[in-house]
Order: C-alpha cells, then sequence, then structure tokens
C-alpha cells in the first residue's frame, strides 16, 4: 500500500515513523509520502487560501491548489481519496478494513475554516469523520484512520490473527487482558485463564466481550452477528446488562 498526504503541517506526520507505521514500512508493505500544499501554491507568499464568498470569519483552502496537487500524484481507478471533515460519514473498523485493500490511498487534510466545497463535489472519493468534535486541521484524524488501516496489513502486527482480537474486528468490544503476576495483593486473575482449557477460554473471552459490550456499547449489538450460545448468554444478562456484574466471576 502507497499512502499520500496532502497538508499544510507536513511536521506533524512523524508518527509515520514510529512503532507499527515503522514497522510496515521496513516489512515493505507500505510506502508513504507528505506533501506540503504550499508547494503548489502560485504566488511568493505560498497563498493557499482565501476568504470565503459571502463573508464570514476565517480562511478557506482553495479549490485549485488542492486539484494541482491530486494531478501531480498518481491516482488510479483504485485509488481513494479521503477529505477529512467533519461533514463526513464516521470512521468504523469496517471502512478501515475496506481501505485496507486498497494500494493506494490519499488524504486530503483540510485546515482553517474549511475547504471550498469544489473539492468534496469533484475530486475526493470519500469523506471522512473520526468524531462529533472540532479538530484544528485534518492531519490528526489522517494519522487516526492511516493506523487503523495499517495495522491490518499482512506482516505489520506480530502475529498475522492478532488484529482478529480487537475491538470492533467482530463489531464487539474488546474482551479483559491480564499478564503476570496472576496474584497482585487482592487483585487475582480469572481462574479460568490460569486453567489451560483453550475451549474454555475461547468462550469466556467470547461471554466478556459480550458482557463489555452490552454494558457500554449496547448499540453495537445491534450489528452483530450472534450465535444460539451468544444469544442465551445476552438473555442471562437481562435487559441491563447486569451492571452490577462482576466480569471475573462470569
Amino acid at each position: 500500500m502507497h499512502i499520500d498526504y496532502l497538508t499544510l503541517f507536513p511536521a506533524m506526520f512523524g508518527y509515520l515513523h514510529e512503532s507499527m507505521m515503522k514497522r510496515a514500512h521496513q516489512a515493505g508493505v507500505l510506502t508513504t509520502a507528505v506533501h506540503d500544499l504550499r508547494d503548489w501554491a502560485a504566488n511568493r507568499h505560498r497563498t493557499v487560501d482565501d476568504r470565503p464568498f459571502g463573508g464570514g470569519v476565517g480562511m478557506v483552502l482553495k479549490v485549485d491548489i488542492v486539484d494541482q496537487a491530486l494531478k501531480a500524484l498518481t491516482i488510479s481507478s483504485t485509488s481513494r481519496v479521503i477529505l477529512t471533515t467533519p461533514q463526513g460519514r464516521p470512521f468504523t473498523q469496517a471502512i478501515a478494513s475496506e481501505l485496507a485493500k486498497s494500494p493506494h490511498v490519499v488524504f486530503v487534510c483540510g485546515h482553517y475554516e474549511g475547504i471550498d466545497e469544489r473539492v468534496a463535489e469533484h475530486l475526493v472519493t470519500d469523506e471522512l469523520s473520526i468524531g462529533d468534535y472540532v479538530l484544528t486541521g485534518g492531519e490528526l484524524p489522517a494519522l487516526v484512520m492511516t493506523d487503523a488501516i495499517v495495522r491490518q496489513l499482512p506482516g505489520v502486527l506480530g502475529k498475522q490473527a492478532s488484529h482478529h482480537e480487537d475491538s470492533f474486528y467482530e463489531g464487539l468490544l474488546d474482551f479483559p487482558h491480564y499478564t503476570r503476576p496472576a496474584q497482585y495483593g487482592a487483585w487475582g486473575v480469572p481462574d479460568v485463564l490460569l486453567g489451560g482449557d483453550h475451549a474454555k477460554v475461547a468462550r469466556w473471552r467470547r461471554e466478556q466481550a459480550l458482557l463489555r459490550t452490552s454494558q457500554r456499547r449496547p448499540d453495537l449489538l445491534r450489528h452483530v452477528t450472534l450465535s444460539v450460545e451468544d444469544q442465551k448468554f445476552l438473555a442471562r444478562l437481562g435487559p441491563s446488562g447486569d451492571e452490577n456484574c462482576d466480569v471475573r466471576q462470569l
């Protein structure tokens, strides 16, 4: 996969060379390029924005700047050109999985008051948002989405199945995790995790994921394919998700 970033603040993308992103580059499954939108400015002041038509506060990123920048890239029919915007559809794990199959992704990072609407209408394939709140620019959303996408590429994680156990991968929140020491003061680890019965561990983890989801994000359960065992377990919890239940005792 190759990812391009069109931004006014290239220095913000140092994260691309840390941790998992660094591993993805080293493994040869990811290449990235960060492009300063000011490189396509026509005057010596490197102007990329202007006042909005109709008046109002703030400045608007110019459509001609973004268009010229995109034309300088190698855009094909399989490229996904993403505008990070509060008006976009909510970014989800399903969208991350979809984008992970694309060989080329471009992030257009807006700034200032906004970006000329003609960019969204004619130049991008997707408008995405990471949440209902306001950020200074689109760089952080682009990095958040990149992280969710890249971790699904082959060879990036230590074990290929690692991302299959993440929260939201199957529509549920993740189950609890424990490691040594098995007993720390009065805080112990559930006995089932110490017994060596892999089938029981798998079922416990599934039930914990169901329990945690029913307590914290019950809305997600409407979109999850539940087995008969899952449905019986949830029925035992009751309509409230049994909020007073100690997850370690199940």
